[in-house]
């Protein structure tokens, strides 16, 4: 059974991409240069950061980590690069 959601590895993983990166530009984070490993990683703690700013403890936050354990990063690190290429070579 196929497990992927909209070309994506899974849901969580499409949706945080669509939430909070989506039209991102990497290039006012400082992201542009990184590798999908580390950016991979940056992008993991930024997300965790945004959700700690609205929900500060309880079950919410709790749901909300669970489900951002989920998200394949280095996926999303990929996906930002290569859109970051492609407009570069335009």
């Amino acid at each position: 059974m196929e497990k992927t959601y909209n070309g994506w590895t899974n849901y969580a993983t499409w949706r945080v991409n669509l939430e909070i990166f989506d039209g991102l530009d990497p290039r006012e984070m400082d992201w542009h240069k990184m590798d999908d490993y580390d950016l991979g990683q940056v992008l993991a703690d930024y997300a965790e950061e945004l959700i700690e700013i609205d929900v500060k403890h309880g079950l919410a936050l709790d749901y909300a980590r669970a489900f951002l354990q989920d998200v394949n990063w280095r996926e999303i690190a990929k996906h930002m690069i290569e859109a970051y290429a492609e407009e570069e070579a335009a």
